[in-house]
């Protein structure tokens, strides 16, 4: 039979309140009191059941994360800097993988909405603005990675506009004029901003946009291999090409290579997140990067704010800054 807190109190000779007051810590106990209970409880080998306490208090201190694949690292280094952020005010992560759906996440989204988490972040969700700001009305939960338009919702992202335009700036500044862009259909906004700032950057050094120089598909390694084989099947093939994720631009790294290519000489390529895999490839990948342990830790500072804030909550979109990595793939 495993001990309970009457056991404690009977064995103590106090009153289940006063063992209750000493787990939550509360002053309302006197110094002896404390040191006799805790005596006990050590010698009894209680162990509090500090999660029907904290449900019956609505309070979990969990956070749930969705993410939509595990395939990429950039995710993974977002979380494990929710993770440090967590821990240290005394929180912890559920991670959870949606595969960018739609019914996998509502279901996943049930741990949110029966209390056994008491916030949720989204990285990349199927969830209408509408729908958002409903569910935030009631529950505290925050975008991460992926705005959404409409969504007043706390979100932390990177501008990703400008971290297009910082990509093509770089490259034009490299001396290319026939730059190419991989980029996805517009479902992710990301992307989409991404290529807008890409397009902004070349109007402004007067370079026309060729629309065979523009190749929309999905957001995966396939996608860059595809894309660069009809780039160099070209009249006048493109001498540099911005992909919107890295791992678009692995894709079209390899395939130009397998085509005779030497990336960053006769071609160069520059992504987009920099994930783990881009100082390890070969070549290197020129990157704009995200600050993901940064991103990670912000969001959940704020996120637990807003759970403790009695409903004064802070649904700003805040955008940390990007940098500019540029490696083997654009000839540095």
């Amino acid at each position: 039979m495993s001990v309970t807190i009457k056991d404690v109190a009977r064995e103590a000779g106090v009153s289940v309140a006063t063992v209750s007051r000493v787990l939550n810590g509360s002053a309302n106990v006197s110094e002896s009191a404390a040191q006799l209970v805790n005596e006990t409880i050590e010698r009894l080998h209680y162990s509090p059941n500090f999660l029907g306490r904290n449900l019956r208090k609505c309070e979990t201190n969990t956070i749930l994360v969705i993410q939509p694949s595990t395939e990429h690292s950039l995710y993974s280094e977002i979380i494990r800097g929710m993770q440090q952020k967590a821990f240290e005010l005394g929180y912890d992560i559920i991670s959870s993988t949606s595969n960018s759906t739609s019914d996998i996440e509502i279901r996943q989204m049930n741990m949110l909405f029966n209390r056994t988490a008491d916030g949720a972040v989204l990285m990349g969700t199927q969830y209408s603005a509408k729908m958002l700001n409903e569910i935030a009305e009631k529950y505290n939960i925050a975008l991460c990675c992926e705005s959404v338009i409409g969504a007043d919702v706390l979100t932390v992202t990177v501008d990703d506009e400008q971290g297009g335009y910082d990509a093509a700036t770089e490259l034009i500044k490299k001396g290319h004029r026939k730059i190419a862009i991989i980029s996805t259909l517009p479902y992710a906004q990301s992307s989409v901003k991404r290529e807008q700032g890409f397009l902004q950057a070349l109007a402004d050094h007067k370079i026309s946009v060729e629309q065979n120089y523009v190749y929309h598909g999905s957001y995966d390694y396939r996608n860059g291999e595809i894309a660069i084989g009809r780039f160099l099947k070209l009249a006048e093939p493109p001498t540099a090409v911005f992909c919107v994720s890295d791992l678009i631009a692995a894709g079209a790294i390899k395939h130009a290579c397998a085509l005779g290519l030497t990336v960053g000489k006769d071609i160069s390529i520059m992504g987009f997140d920099n994930i783990t895999m881009c100082g390890m490839y070969v070549p290197t990948i020129s990157t704009v990067a995200q600050p993901c342990l940064q991103m990670g830790s912000f969001l959940i500072e704020k996120l637990i704010h807003n759970i403790n804030s009695g409903g004064k909550k802070d649904n700003q979109t805040y955008r940390l800054p990007h940098s500019i990595i540029l490696r083997q793939s654009t000839g540095d």
